[in-house]
């Protein structure tokens, strides 16, 4: 995973340096760990990895890093899902309509997030990519792990001209190997 964040870190300085000005420090292990105190959680290795790189982007930048989605600061994607955790069985009676395992890393700044998954709902595969929608009720898991997706977005860097760079980019086609598909419609059994 570092090796995966230090490329990418590279790329987003090269060829979007005014994206990459707008990323924020990074946390501190201590940081991190009063986090988790705080939301009475534990991060597994590779989403503290991603923090202790960089913190987010700022509040007032609304450019995406990647699928139309912003990163969010880890305080943010801890209290989403606490927020949202605080739901289910009221606002959502849709068994995994959202899941407690879900950290929603990647937003699209209208309540849809890409989430990593903790715990491997659906496939059981721990720490896969899982696309949240707020008003639809697909769930596909959209990469193995956070390292692999990260490798897709380095790749995708690697093989774009820096004249031909689009700062709207969707990996969906590179990551369509991946894609499984599941539908939530059952109601949370009582």
């Amino acid at each position: 995973m570092k090796i995966e964040l230090e490329k990418l870190d590279s790329h987003l300085r090269e060829k979007r340096p005014d994206y990459y000005s707008k990323l924020q420090k990074p946390l501190s292990e201590a940081q991190i760990s009063a986090l988790e105190a705080e939301f009475d959680t534990k991060l597994p290795n590779d989403v503290k990895e991603l923090y202790l790189w960089k913190n987010g982007q700022a509040s007032d930048c609304y450019v995406a890093l990647v699928n139309n989605s912003l990163f969010e600061p880890l305080e943010q994607v801890l209290a989403t899902n606490k927020e949202f955790t605080e739901m289910i069985g009221y606002d959502f009676t849709i068994e995994n309509w959202w899941n407690k395992n879900w950290l929603p890393i990647l937003g699209n700044g209208g309540g849809s997030y890409i989430c990593y998954d903790l715990e491997g709902i659906f496939t059981g595969e721990k720490g896969q990519l899982v696309e949240y929608w707020n008003e639809y009720n697909d769930r596909p898991v959209i990469a193995p792990s956070l390292t692999d997706f990260i490798k897709k977005m380095n790749q995708y860097y690697d093989e774009t001209p820096a004249e031909e760079f689009d700062e709207f980019f969707d990996l969906s086609d590179d990551i369509s190997d991946w894609r499984k598909e599941f539908i939530v419609d059952q109601p949370i059994k009582k």
